[in-house]
């Protein structure tokens, strides 16, 4: 027992020394700088100083967007569409369950304590009882940074959840305004066309009155007919664009799609030209891409993670139990009982599969760099377009 004594005394000595070495392990597998990013992801893409197209006001982009149009009925519809929505609502969940993996994810970088209890009764004429239970607690000492990889891992890819769910409501609040816009221009052109297919009867009438005087033909009857079955089709065409975009607008903010809702019969006001800000500002702004930034964070950091499951690990281990029973060879066992000590395991041979891990890990990684690239490519191209198309609309 003695040497036992001095055996845990020297690892309760070490412990200390174990977690300075836990604690300035090797450096993670760092993610690269937003810059070196988008030089990997974008090596041809060369940002302009100012936006090529034309129509885009100097100055720094506004946050309510919605409130330049004075429309409070579109207001009152994209904050029910923010609320109510089930897409948004997915993206919530999503946000929760990320949140979750991350603490999950952090939870290995503490100590595990575990209890442990049992006991039986034997039923005899003499009858005996036997009962244990004790402590167990096991730590990792993450010397290779593959706890500490994992942990980044999960918290960079809540963080890019969290993105992904508010670029999400941004989506949906113009998904509504723009769905809105169109029901009014289905309208309007609804309207248009009536009045076109009403002088059209008219035109119709005074071709058949003027074949029927002999001052016009069936020729003209027949050409008339058809302009009037071209309006009257026009008419049912815009009445259908305008239901759509009626449900579109009931199915954003979670309504049954009834096609009820009443649009307004004008436009709001026109704001001014857009403020667009600088290129250059774009890829820090867009939250898709800032999400995209952080699922390449996340890719590095499990890149880290596989490499270093190659690597042995080494572990602490504490446990405490007690035990009692009235038989009679454990009564003079010394109760409790204490132990502590280590483990070491290193993987030697697993058919390559670390290995192979390590390889999807940076095959991951690549692919997410390439989708940065491909996010930030099409957002700069839905500035410039939008630009153009205001700008050539104001035309």
């Amino acid at each position: 027992m003695g040497a036992f004594r001095e055996h845990r005394t020297g690892l309760l000595r070490a412990a200390p020394l174990a977690a300075a070495l836990a604690l300035a392990g090797c450096a993670l597998n760092q993610p690269p700088e937003r810059d070196a990013l988008r030089a990997e992801a974008m090596p041809s893409v060369k940002t302009p100083e100012a936006w090529v197209a034309a129509g885009g006001a100097p100055g720094a982009v506004q946050d309510d967007w919605l409130a330049t149009f004075g429309d409070e009925q579109v207001r009152a519809l994209v904050l029910e569409a923010l609320a109510s929505n089930f897409d948004i609502r997915l993206a919530a969940a999503r946000v929760e369950r990320a949140a979750a993996y991350a603490k999950q994810a952090g939870s290995t970088l503490y100590p595990q304590v575990n209890l442990l209890a049992s006991g039986s009764f034997t039923g005899s004429d003499s009858g005996s009882a036997f009962e244990t239970a004790g402590l167990f607690a096991t730590w990792e000492l993450d010397l290779w940074g593959r706890v500490r990889s994992q942990a980044q891992a999960g918290s960079t890819q809540y963080e890019a959840t969290a993105k992904d769910a508010e670029y999400a409501r941004q989506s949906i609040a113009a998904l509504v305004a723009k769905s809105w816009f169109l029901a009014i221009e289905a309208r309007r052109q609804r309207a248009i066309a009536q009045e076109m297919s009403s002088a059209a009867e008219r035109i119709a009438a005074l071709a058949r009155e003027r074949s029927r005087i002999g001052k016009g033909d069936e020729y003209d009857v027949r050409l008339a007919q058809a302009g009037l079955q071209g309006y009257r089709d026009a008419v049912l065409q815009l009445q259908l664009a305008e239901q759509q975009a009626v449900r579109a607008i009931e199915t954003l903010v979670g309504r049954y799609p009834a096609a009820a809702l009443d649009t307004a019969p004008q436009f709001p006001k026109v704001p001014g030209p857009v403020p667009a800000g600088l290129p250059s500002e774009l890829l820090e702004r867009r939250l898709d891409v800032a999400a995209a930034e952080r699922r390449v964070a996340s890719a590095y950091y499990l890149v880290g993670e596989a490499q270093a499951a190659r690597l042995p690990r080494i572990s602490l281990t504490a446990s405490g139990s007690s035990v009692t029973s009235d038989l009679v060879f454990l009564k003079d066992r010394e109760n409790p009982a204490w132990s502590a000590g280590g483990n070491l395991l290193m993987p030697l041979f697993a058919g390559g599969a670390l290995k192979a891990q390590v390889e999807v890990r940076t095959a991951e990684q690549k692919a997410a760099v390439a989708d940065y690239g491909r996010i930030g490519a099409r957002v700069f191209a839905e500035v410039e377009n939008a630009l153009s198309a205001g700008f050539n609309l104001a035309q």
